[in-house]
């Protein structure tokens, strides 16, 4: 069983109502915004729970209905609502080189030889296919790109990545101007530019 099993994972975010009989527009997380009708009841951090009954899109956006909604005010109430599920509710990944992200956050990174490098802390997107943010003992996070030969083994189980990063690619002149293996982050780890929660696939190229 995955190392997070018992975690909840961020699958979808409420947004605006859609009209007066209770509907809400729904930002699903992962590719399948269906299968949240099967995940059955959804948390919220605050200890509530609401199972999305129906899902529709309206105007390009989706739009679903939860049981015990039943008009606009109560829709209102729910706008910027973040919903989870237990990790274990979720069906397995449909391939060896597909993961869900809340699996790999956290694992620790080695090289091929066996030194390592940090812990994973993200799997940013912008825009040129998805890669690794890696955040190492000190410093900056590193960036690698989330492909078999620059990270040729991915051992959930075992709770680590093994990663062969391209020469050079990890030299100090190839860091943020000014940061050194002293420095402290210039930014967050872990940011999420794609907008996605943590039940969000990932497949290695």
């Amino acid at each position: 069983m995955p190392q997070n099993a018992s975690r909840r994972l961020l699958v979808a975010r409420l947004g605006a109502a859609h009209g007066v009989r209770g509907e809400i527009r729904v930002n699903a997380f992962g590719d399948d915004p269906q299968a949240l009708i099967g995940y059955g009841a959804l948390a919220t951090a605050d200890g509530r729970s609401f199972r999305i009954r129906s899902l529709k899109t309206v105007g390009g956006k989706l739009v679903g209905r939860l049981d015990g909604v039943a008009d606009r005010t109560g829709a209102e109430a729910l706008t910027g609502v973040d919903l989870y599920v237990d990790r274990d509710r979720l069906p397995p990944p449909e391939d060896d080189d597909t993961f869900y992200q809340a699996d790999l956050i956290g694992l620790a990174v080695e090289t091929t030889d066996g030194t390592p490098l940090g812990t994973v802390v993200a799997l940013p997107d912008y825009g040129a296919g998805e890669l690794l943010e890696i955040a190492p003992p000190r410093g900056p996070t590193l960036l690698l790109p989330f492909t078999r030969a620059a990270v040729p083994v991915v051992d959930i189980a075992g709770g680590r990545v093994v990663v062969d990063p391209p020469a050079g690619l990890f030299d100090d002149e190839k860091r943020p101007a000014g940061a050194g293996a002293d420095d402290e982050p210039d930014h967050e780890p872990g940011g999420d530019p794609a907008g996605e929660g943590d039940a969000a696939p990932s497949a290695r190229s």
